[in-house]
């Protein structure tokens, strides 16, 4: 791999989504010029393209080969973070999670030039749970790692940051929105978020030494119950909903009529049955290993929900 400079050809799949658009904004904070981000979301292509002029985007659906797969084969570094986090239609999990990555794969290996590459996998290969996005996320790992390619593979746990409109900020969303913040059954389901802000810096540290490769789990520092996690935010968020348990069977019943009327709902049955399964995941030390420094999670949290231009702009789902 040639030394990486500010000119080098850096190409995102899927980077209109929640760590894609925090990781654009630190390689352009970097001096970083030539970035080509590739997804099909309109409009989360359109929020970046707003933030960042200077950005090339390409609207394409990635489990379709096409014209976008020359940007591959042209670029010096590829990041993978295409990915079916949610929904109720299985297909869409095998085309963005499967269907996606073979493609890119193949053009990397037909590339007449070596590409760093570094695939983002998920903290979910190592969990108890059984849905699509686990399924299809486990295969898609084991596609990266028998490809042939030397590849830097990282598994983040849960993350959030700023444009973050799912998981925690969907939650902050809501809590906002309802005087009512309903907490599945006892609420001591243990979580390990991760700030989106460190595993960029992390995916900076892989292409900044080229490496290393391997597979690496990166789990958020601080461990905290679920119901801990929500009154934190709701203090970083000032709001003044009222947190308040409710059964599990009554809110996964609320769940169940929520996707009658929403076809792709922000959280779903599947997720529910995840946030409850009791995964521990272990890490890699990783503060080490890229030379990162964790950032506290209250910090993190209030940095989300505050700061002056990024907390005002919310990704669409």
């Amino acid at each position: 791999m040639k030394n990486l400079d500010y000119n080098t050809q850096i190409v995102i799949p899927g980077g209109a989504g929640l760590v894609g658009q925090n990781l654009v904004v630190k390689l352009l904070n970097l001096g970083f010029k030539n970035i080509t981000v590739l997804d099909k979301h309109k409009d989360n292509l359109k929020i970046l393209s707003q933030m960042h002029p200077q950005v090339s985007v390409q609207c394409v659906d990635l489990s379709t080969s096409g014209t976008w797969l020359d940007h591959i084969s042209s670029s010096d570094v590829v990041i993978m973070l295409q990915a079916q986090i949610g929904g109720l239609d299985e297909n869409a999990f095998i085309r963005n999670n499967i269907d996606s990555t073979q493609l890119i794969l193949d053009e990397i290996k037909r590339a007449k030039k070596q590409i760093q590459t570094v695939h983002v996998s998920s903290s979910v290969v190592n969990s108890i749970a059984n849905d699509w996005y686990t399924e299809t996320k486990s295969r898609q790992e084991e596609l990266v790692k028998n490809s042939g390619i030397e590849v830097t593979i990282l598994r983040p746990t849960l993350m959030f940051g700023f444009f973050d409109r799912k998981h925690i900020g969907w939650l902050a969303t809501f809590m906002k929105q309802l005087p009512i913040f309903p907490i599945p059954g006892h609420g001591r389901y243990l979580r390990q978020p991760l700030y989106v802000g460190d595993f960029c810096e992390i995916i900076i540290s892989v292409l900044q030494k080229s490496g290393p490769s391997g597979c690496f789990d990166i789990t958020g520092q601080e461990k905290i119950d679920y119901i801990d996690l929500i009154k934190i935010l709701k203090k970083a968020t000032n709001s003044s909903t009222i947190i308040l348990k409710i059964p599990f069977t009554l809110f996964s019943l609320l769940l169940k009529i929520w996707s009658f009327f929403d076809k792709n709902p922000p959280f779903t049955e599947s997720q529910l049955q995840a946030l409850v399964a009791g995964d521990i995941f272990q890490s890699s030390n990783w503060t080490e290993i890229f030379e990162v420094q964790s950032t506290d999670l209250q910090d993190a949290l209030v940095e989300t929900f505050t700061h002056p231009r990024y907390s005002k702009i919310q990704m669409k789902f």
